[in-house]
């Protein structure tokens, strides 16, 4: 770990949640960058290069502060219907940094529902290096619950079973 006068960071994150459907269609889903997106809390412009790269907008708040984050997004590995990773890089608009990110999720199935782990390693740069790493843990796990809570209630709504 570097320190905040470098105003460099790295960090991880790892977990896991259950979703009340198949692995398959679990994975279909968290494949499918516009459903991925609407989970996301903050995420905007969603543009698809190719099946395999996108670019977007991310805002979010921040220690009090407001960033607009213009963000890439390769998957890099896809093994259908158990693991899915992807690569995000992206800048802060207005403000120096930068934001790197690889996630991968391992998708396994367990009496009628589909356990998510996930792993997330993090590096920030510039001003967001310099955010203290409690206030930027607090944020990961804000996000994650507002993702779950979305993924969540798309399957339950039933909207699923129209796909």
């Amino acid at each position: 770990m570097a320190t905040a006068e470098s105003g460099f960071h790295d960090m991880k994150f790892s977990g896991e949640f259950s979703v009340p459907a198949t692995r398959e269609i679990v994975f279909a889903r968290l494949n499918d960058a516009r459903f991925f997106a609407s989970c996301l809390d903050g995420v905007s412009d969603l543009v698809e290069i190719d099946p395999t790269h996108y670019t977007a907008r991310i805002e979010t708040k921040i220690a009090f502060i407001r960033f607009t984050f213009a963000i890439s997004v390769d998957i890099v590995e896809v093994e259908a219907p158990s693991r899915i990773a992807a690569k995000a890089e992206g800048t802060p608009l207005g403000v120096v940094g930068r934001l790197t990110s690889l996630a991968t999720a391992n998708l396994t199935e367990a009496e009628g529902c589909t356990i998510v782990a996930y792993d997330i390693d993090v590096a920030l740069a510039g001003k967001l290096g310099s955010i203290g790493q409690p206030v930027l843990r607090s944020k990961a796990k804000e996000m994650e619950r507002i993702f779950v809570e979305r993924l969540r209630a798309a399957f339950a709504s039933g909207a699923e079973a129209a796909r």
